[in-house]
Order: structure tokens, then sequence, then C-alpha cells
């Protein structure tokens, strides 16, 4: 019977079921394309596939900004060790552009993903904004009030101080 305060020597390393050995993963290895003409041509093709711009246009059509789908695609070729980073961020405008001509093409609505939604007008109208603001002014001064009354009070229940040590005005 094995004793229960008896180390476990023969047991695995923390974090060894994470590690891998150099060079077993695609990204640790040459990249099957060196430049960014041969990315494109390695891309260019498979937007041409129906199959695939089919359901491209169906990402697209349900709202994911283009520059979303383009990073995924960038970086899915990083992992699977066809390109380099530093090609896929060359590549990404340009995917980005045939993605928007295809959807131009096909007349579906999309966001690059570049709009800024901040800038957007808002839905408010003057009238409103106006009130708000008025509204906002008459807690602020209700605010003061409160915050001048309760100074006052502080300092009438302060009392001068007396000893050996206060000093004398």
């Amino acid at each position: 019977m094995a004793q229960p305060d008896a180390p476990y020597i023969d047991g695995p390393i923390a974090g060894q079921s994470l590690t891998f050995e150099l060079g077993n993963r695609p990204w640790q290895n040459p990249p099957q394309f060196n430049t960014v003409e041969e990315t494109l041509e390695y891309y260019i093709p498979r937007f041409l596939d129906s199959d695939i711009s089919e359901q491209l246009m169906d990402v697209i059509e349900m709202g994911i900004p283009i520059t979303t789908i383009a990073n995924a695609m960038q970086t899915g070729g990083v992992m699977q060790g066809y390109h380099t980073l530093d090609v896929g961020i060359l590549v990404i405008p340009v995917l980005v552009e045939m993605m928007v001509f295809l959807a131009e093409e096909a007349d579906i609505e999309y966001r690059v993903g570049t709009e800024d939604d901040r800038l957007k007008k808002s839905n408010f109208n003057d009238s409103t904004i106006a009130l708000a603001k008025k509204r906002l002014k008459e807690k602020m001064s209700e605010k003061e009030k409160v915050e001048d009354n309760i100074k006052k009070d502080v300092v009438e229940e302060t009392e001068e101080p007396q000893g050996l040590m206060a000093r004398r005005s």
C-alpha cells in the first residue's frame, strides 16, 4: 500500500503537455511562399472558387467587417506555414480590396472595418441635448449647495485648539 505523503517522482513536469519539439509546428519551419506575389498567387484563386466565394459573401452579408476577415485569413496562413507574418501584413490590403470588389459585384452591403462608429451622427435632436444639459446644470448646482452646507457645518463645529502646544492667534 502506497503512503499518501510519499512524493511522486515519476510524474509529468508541469506544463509538459503544452510544449513541443522545436520545428514541429508549421510556423517554426520556413514558409511555403516567401514574397507577397507568391502569397497572392495562393490567395486569389481561392477567392475565385465558387464554394469559397459563396461562403465569404455570406460572412460579409452577416456584417462581419472585411478587415477582420482578412486578418483572420492571413493569421491562418501564418499558422499553417504558408507565409511569414510580415508578408501576411503586406497582403492584407490586397485581400481587403479583393473582398470589396467581390461584395460590390454580388451587390452585397459590406463594412470595411475602417469606419469610426463613434463619429456617426447621434440619434438625439438638439432639444433633447439641451434638456439633458439643463438637468445636469441643475444637479451640479444642487450638489454645490450641499457641499457648501457641509463645509459650513464643519467650520462651525471646529473648536479653537487649547493646551500647552496650541498656537496663539
